[in-house]
């Protein structure tokens, strides 16, 4: 059915423009340049965004993910036929033609995507019935969290006992279960319960503590006939350090002429709602525990006082709740890049407050501060306002761990995705 659904847009790319460009449906070098082009950009952005993996992922990310490749494919394609058509046969100057045949084929494609997505993850989980789930725990208390995030998957998943590490059920409950979830386990713990899974042949999800990451971060060395894992620092080299800052300056010069008429309509809104400054600062933590003014739009009553923003907060004014539900509060941030004190990927800029608290009962959080905070990262695009410090400071060190520009440049694309999912990643803490 993936198959399907990519050969479908193809053929209705071509087809319907073909009514009027007769060399695409035709052996000519138009058709020939456009059909690598579309297939080089479907596989780069399927790899940045994601495929059509259905049973895997809820159908509304497989169709947002899917569909924003498949338009930026049908843009970039179209322009390019549009530069092909500029010749001494058609065009003596460029010119944007059939554009109505063009909104045709992306309404098209809208369509066969959402279908198509629905009936696969529908005939999916009618042939596949939820999977019998045990989830251990190493403290009750988490019970709700645990089935609130396994329950979203619902079809999928179906859970049929939670039970605490060190109950004496735990090897039967583990043999009647077909997947087993480890969460906040001890890592000796841990690593028993899944030896046992492998042994018994069950599918198992634990979540991932530093010592993970390393392992799945290093390189496999040899001495001799001795297999060594190797775990180096992963710091960036001068051409790195040269490239990130370029990117930095020429993107937050771009966002900022680009975004400057939201400059100007959210300051005169939040000036005219309460009179207030339109700026929020304060002060954040970046690299090596420094730190810097951070600079967004005044989402907040001026008393709101200094601390996370918690679900239904009455301190976020009606301007600030649309601000912050499209993410239009950080645009600020590209002051902050364009001065050098962040950058456009990295760990969040974390409030000095959270930074001491967070390291007191976390020792390990310090070492997030190992890269220079970005406006966005993989915490940020992966995560929600609301993930646990733990969960966030996991992402993040994966990110530092390996890092590289490509991967930059990866997450800055996602970045899209995180504003079209804005209800949900701007979910506050619960109070």
């Amino acid at each position: 059915m993936m198959m399907l659904l990519y050969i479908g847009n193809y053929v209705v790319f071509f087809a319907l423009l073909g009514l009027k460009n007769k060399q695409l449906l035709n052996l000519s070098r138009t058709s020939v340049v456009i059909t690598f082009s579309w297939i080089i950009v479907t596989c780069l952005l399927t790899s940045i965004y994601g495929s059509y993996d259905v049973g895997i992922r809820k159908s509304r990310p497989i169709i947002t993910s899917v569909t924003l490749t498949t338009l930026i494919n049908d843009v970039s394609s179209y322009l390019l036929l549009n530069i092909m058509n500029r010749n001494d046969d058609n065009n003596k100057t460029f010119k944007i033609e059939f554009i109505g045949i063009f909104m045709c084929i992306v309404i098209i494609h809208i369509i066969w995507i959402t279908l198509l997505t629905r009936a696969g993850n529908g005939f999916y989980f009618l042939v596949n019935e939820p999977e019998d789930t045990l989830v251990v725990l190493n403290d009750m208390s988490q019970e709700e969290f645990m089935r609130r995030i396994v329950g979203v998957f619902h079809k999928r998943y179906k859970i049929t006992q939670v039970i605490e590490d060190t109950s004496p059920l735990v090897e039967e409950e583990i043999s009647k279960s077909k997947t087993v979830f480890l969460y906040n386990l001890s890592m000796v713990r841990r690593m028993e319960l899944i030896d046992l899974c492998f042994r018994k042949k069950k599918n198992v999800y634990f979540n991932p503590q530093i010592y993970d990451i390393l392992i799945q971060t290093s390189m496999q060395s040899l001495f001799d006939d001795v297999t060594f894992l190797a775990s180096r620092q992963n710091t960036m080299t001068f051409e790195q350090r040269i490239i990130k800052r370029l990117m930095d300056i020429g993107v937050s010069l771009f966002a900022l002429i680009i975004t400057s008429p939201i400059f100007v309509i959210a300051g005169i809104m939040i000036k005219a709602n309460d009179g207030g400054p339109v700026f929020f600062r304060q002060k954040r933590a970046t690299i090596n525990g420094n730190t810097f003014t951070i600079y967004k739009f005044r989402t907040m009553k001026t008393d709101s006082g200094n601390r996370s923003v918690t679900q239904d907060d009455d301190r976020i004014t009606s301007v600030g709740k649309v601000l912050r539900k499209y993410r239009l509060d950080e645009l600020p941030q590209f002051i902050n890049i364009l001065k050098g004190e962040m950058s456009l990927v990295g760990p969040r800029p974390e409030m000095l407050e959270n930074v001491e608290k967070y390291t007191s009962q976390m020792p390990e959080f310090r070492y997030r501060l190992r890269m220079k905070a970005g406006l966005t990262g993989y915490a940020q695009i992966v995560g929600k306002y609301n993930t646990t410090p733990a969960d966030k400071l996991v992402l993040d060190l994966y990110y530092i761990e390996t890092f590289s520009i490509l991967r930059d440049i990866s997450l800055l694309f996602q970045t899209v995705l995180v504003l079209l999912k804005a209800d949900d990643s701007t979910e506050g803490f619960k109070k």
